[in-house]
């Protein structure tokens, strides 16, 4: 099979490698932390970098394995990823503080976490008061009681 890029494509695929490799786990100051799924196909892409006219997105450490560099790093992909971890800290937060209540509001009768319709609903309700609440507060009213419910 044979592909072929521009300059400007190649840098965005190895931003996108960039940004899945992180997701799985890979972090750019630390090659020990490359899922090995990726690996060989993650070294095969930023090998190639050089012959895409890439060279200042990648570069070779001592043992001769590649890793992006902090101008690949950094600036628009950074943005994304930070955006991504905001987004899915938020929406983790609400989706399981709103699951708690409403599995409290249910009692100890509920065993499972196949709600029906209404308790569905409700949820929606519970999510819905706690994304008002931290998009016009953020933190700031979370208090984490130690030890149980006070």
């Amino acid at each position: 099979m044979k592909v072929s890029f521009t300059t400007k494509e190649y840098a965005r695929l190895l931003e996108l490698a960039h940004m899945g490799l992180w997701m799985a786990g890979a972090r750019p100051d630390d090659p020990a932390t490359m899922p090995e799924r990726y690996a060989d196909v993650a070294q095969k892409m930023f090998g190639l970098a050089e012959s895409q006219g890439c060279a200042d997105l990648v570069e070779m450490d001592v043992n001769g394995q590649y890793f992006p560099t902090e101008k690949l790093t950094t600036g628009p992909v950074a943005e994304k990823i930070d955006r991504f971890v905001e987004d899915a800290f938020w929406g983790e937060l609400v989706a399981r503080l709103a699951e708690r209540d409403l599995l409290a509001e249910l009692g100890s009768t509920k065993l499972t976490r196949d709600f029906t319709a209404e308790e569905e609903e409700r949820l929606q309700e519970l999510e819905d008061t706690y994304w008002r609440e931290f998009e016009s507060k953020g933190v700031d009213h979370l208090v984490v009681l130690r030890g149980g419910k006070g």
